[in-house]
């Protein structure tokens, strides 16, 4: 105590705030581990691997669940073209956002192609940008500036989707029909939210971060993404968003949407799926100005359809029990070799061990280059 009561009181501050930082960091690894949400997949999904190999025995091939989309390479189970997909979505091109891809090459030549297509097309800033084959939000930017686009070109030399930012709220619709039904059903819907921080006008971003009790979990990843802000004092009632990409991974929320199904969405997401003859089992994400039109199934945007590998993301509802999350992906996965069965009962191959091997590989190369 006398040794405090003699430091200066800037150094008396920082000395407090190391040691409250120390103990929330511990904190927060503490709760990553108690919570499953936050297990890192090798540990989650040991129980859904050991499932989907029984899967395969029971269907006679591992790789079955590939065959779930025709259309999409290895059924959409990595490295797939982000771009490609939403090709195949152009009947439905009121539902989706303006968008290019931006082939891999010079980057000046690349940012001169961009900047043209934003003239074009009237864009506003910000925009999105994007890896043509990405996976759980790996190197997706809002960049909200020429300079900002610039500088996203100069350090990923990938094949790049640039396209129109959509405002509002956003939902995951997991969506499944089965072949030679006409109509199919939404297995899942996620609510997507991002983290916000209320200032008090006397604590920092950094220990409002350290304050909240969630936030307090993925406290490193928060302070890397807004380091330029940590040591500033928002003011009173000011709302900080801490991040703006809808992953779960990456920082945002996700909350069980279920409550939100209603025969108007239902209709709308069939127009939108019966325009992609080749799938029949994924992930719709989906940005709408509010949870009235998402509901009413008006002025949806696709900003992202993902395939075979895409999951339920409900599960990742703090509500959401460890088992639950279990049955709902054991569900998933068996729905998925059974479409596989029936597709491949029409003359569809799967794609082999080895081929995804390739994929695989192939992807994380492309990845290793992907901005944060």
């Amino acid at each position: 105590m006398e040794l405090e009561l003699t430091l200066p009181r800037a150094e008396r501050f920082t000395s407090a705030t190391v040691v409250y930082g120390a103990w929330r960091r511990l904190v927060g690894r503490v709760r990553r581990i108690v919570r499953w949400e936050f297990w890192p997949p090798y540990i989650f999904y040991a129980p859904v691997v050991a499932y989907i190999v029984y899967l395969g025995i029971r269907f006679r091939s591992w790789t079955l669940f590939t065959a779930a989309n025709p259309d999409i390479p290895g059924g959409g189970f990595i490295g797939e073209s982000k771009h490609d997909i939403l090709e195949h979505l152009k009947g439905a091109a009121w539902a989706l956002p303006v968008s290019a891809l931006l082939a891999e090459g010079n980057a000046d030549q690349r940012f001169s192609k961009a900047a043209a297509f934003i003239e074009k097309h009237q864009l506003q800033f910000p925009v999105v940008l994007k890896p043509d084959a990405g996976q759980r939000g790996s190197g997706v930017v809002i960049v909200r500036s020429l300079k900002g686009m610039r500088e996203y070109f100069e350090h990923a030399p990938f094949p790049t989707i640039l396209q129109e930012y959509v405002p509002g709220r956003e939902f995951g619709v997991f969506y499944y029909r089965y072949p030679g039904k006409s109509r199919g059903r939404v297995l899942s819907i996620t609510e997507k939210r991002m983290p916000i921080v209320t200032g008090d006008g006397r604590r920092t971003l950094q220990e409002l971060i350290f304050a909240d009790g969630r936030a307090v979990c993925m406290a490193a990843f928060y302070l890397r993404k807004n380091a330029q802000a940590a040591r500033e004092a928002p003011a009173a009632g000011e709302p900080v968003q801490l991040v703006e990409i809808g992953t779960h991974c990456r920082g945002a929320i996700f909350l069980d949407g279920s409550c939100t199904v209603t025969p108007a969405l239902e209709r709308t997401i069939q127009r939108i799926a019966d325009c992609f003859d080749g799938f029949f089992f994924g992930r719709f994400d989906i940005r709408v100005p509010s949870l009235e039109d998402f509901m009413a199934g008006k002025n949806l945007k696709v900003v992202e359809l993902n395939g075979v590998t895409s999951e339920a993301t409900h599960i990742y509802d703090p509500a959401c029990g460890l088992l639950d999350a279990y049955r709902a992906l054991f569900r998933q996965w068996r729905i998925a070799f059974e479409i596989g069965k029936a597709n491949r009962a029409r003359g569809v191959r799967p794609t082999s061990a080895a081929e995804l091997l390739v994929m695989t590989r192939n992807y994380r190369q492309v990845a290793r280059q992907h901005p944060e």
